[in-house]
């Protein structure tokens, strides 16, 4: 089961932080990911980490967002910077039965969801 919190209304170059915590899996044996879901839009992905700590990130981000897990508390965050109205959107965690090569994988497990909305 995976648990976000974190998400809330906040003016544009504010930040955020999120958090996903994970009951029954161990983060640093699968890939784990934040993705995104705006009004009318496909879901995207936005960051993921493999489990030997590579991380990769949607250009849209690159640079303000960072994903990071904390594996002692078996919690994965996502830290939100300089944020943007268009990052106004649903933000999900999700696992993935892999190890490696995250950003590709399909992601099988998810939480429900937080909202982030950003107002210019």
């Amino acid at each position: 089961q995976l648990v976000e919190s974190g998400g809330g209304s906040v003016q544009s170059g504010g930040s955020l932080r999120l958090s996903c915590t994970a009951s029954g899996s161990t983060y640093s044996s699968y890939c784990t990911g934040w993705f995104r879901q705006a009004p009318g839009k496909e879901r995207e992905a936005v960051a993921t980490i493999d489990s030997d700590g590579t991380t990769t990130y949607a250009s849209s981000v690159k640079g303000r967002f960072t994903i990071s897990q904390d594996n002692a508390e078996n919690t994965l965050y996502l830290q939100m910077n300089s944020l943007k109205p268009e990052d106004t959107a649903m933000y999900y965690c999700a696992i993935a039965e892999a190890r490696v090569y995250c950003w590709y994988r399909r992601y099988n497990y998810w939480g429900q969801g937080t909202q982030v909305t950003v107002s210019s």
